[in-house]
């Protein structure tokens, strides 16, 4: 049975790591640290682009695990045909909570209270004063109620939002009430005076936020993309922003990252931050204890966690 293990943080760094397999450091170099098929356990280089981390896939004929350190797993999706049946596909639940659900109010908190503009105007020696919109009294919406949506909430309510609507695949109840499907979300959308897209990349929510969602977003509300770039219609978006009527702030795009001369940097009412709702320093403390806690189940056979999927297991 092979034992290697890639790890993209250097093994030595990591307290608590069981000892039988053999860890190799990769993070996406050139070389690789040894042979693929001998991987047992891939953990995927962070942050990292889509061909670099699929690149060792296909030559990974005993692979077990694949394990991602974001909680979205598109980036692997292309890779996943050529991996042998039976690889549980894990993602980094619980790692990227805190750091995503802090940027996500960052970025409300800048735009509603011209953040922005307050920058270029210290720039300029000028004193800029006047009212802006509040968090507080809001109508907030929320789509995409995993993990990270609940993160969000949980830093939304000490900001006296007036309401906090949730949506996610399927319907459910949490603690803080209810949860509600897609098909719901036309409803909802006018209502919202702050609408977060915490979302997968998925089929199903590729172009999501597309001409008839934006259009369905009340006068005046603001859109956040914490999710993925591919989740909004760019140029539905562009026309949106570019007549005024709604604003947005995003931490991803599509493209991404937009080549120098795209509009949506210079569109009105936007703030663009770069793709950085996980990589801070809440990032590798919280990596590290998924990593040894994944591995310590692994090597003592027991059940992982996050598994997303196992290939060549039926859907139906």
């Amino acid at each position: 049975m092979t034992a290697d293990v890639w790890l993209p943080i250097p093994p030595d760094e990591i307290e608590g790591l069981p000892e039988g397999p053999e860890y190799r450091f990769w993070d996406g170099g050139e070389d690789f640290p040894a042979d693929p098929a001998d991987c047992a356990f891939y953990v995927v280089p962070y942050m990292k682009p889509s061909p670099l981390c699929v690149r060792p896939m296909g030559r990974m004929s005993n692979v077990q695990v694949v394990q991602t350190l974001s909680a979205g797993i598109d980036h692997v999706e292309p890779g996943l045909g050529h991996l042998p049946a039976g690889v549980r596909l894990c993602n980094a639940r619980g790692v990227h909570e805190a750091s995503t659900g802090e940027l996500t109010l960052a970025l409300i908190l800048a735009s509603l209270r011209g953040i922005p503009d307050f920058v270029r105007a210290q720039d300029r020696g000028e004193w800029l004063g006047g009212f802006r919109p509040a968090l507080a009294d809001k109508n907030v919406l929320i789509v995409g109620y995993g993990s990270i949506g609940e993160a969000i909430e949980d830093r939304l309510v000490p900001f006296e939002v007036a309401r906090v609507a949730r949506v996610a695949r399927s319907e459910r109840t949490t603690a803080r009430g209810p949860v509600h499907p897609l098909t719901e979300l036309p409803a909802l959308l006018p209502e919202a005076d702050v609408v977060i897209l915490s979302t997968p990349l998925t089929e199903t929510t590729r172009g999501l936020a597309g001409a008839d969602f934006l259009s369905r977003m009340k006068d005046g509300a603001l859109l956040v993309n914490v999710a993925r770039g591919p989740v909004v219609d760019t140029k539905a978006l562009l026309a949106e922003l570019e007549s005024g009527r709604i604003t947005a702030a995003l931490d991803v795009t599509d493209p991404e990252p937009p080549a120098r001369e795209h509009p949506l940097w210079r569109a009105p009412g936007v703030l663009i931050s770069p793709h950085v709702g996980g990589p801070t320093s809440a990032f590798f403390p919280r990596a590290k204890r998924l990593l040894v806690d994944q591995l310590n189940r692994y090597v003592n056979r027991e059940p992982l966690r996050n598994v997303i999927l196992t290939t060549g297991a039926s859907t139906d």
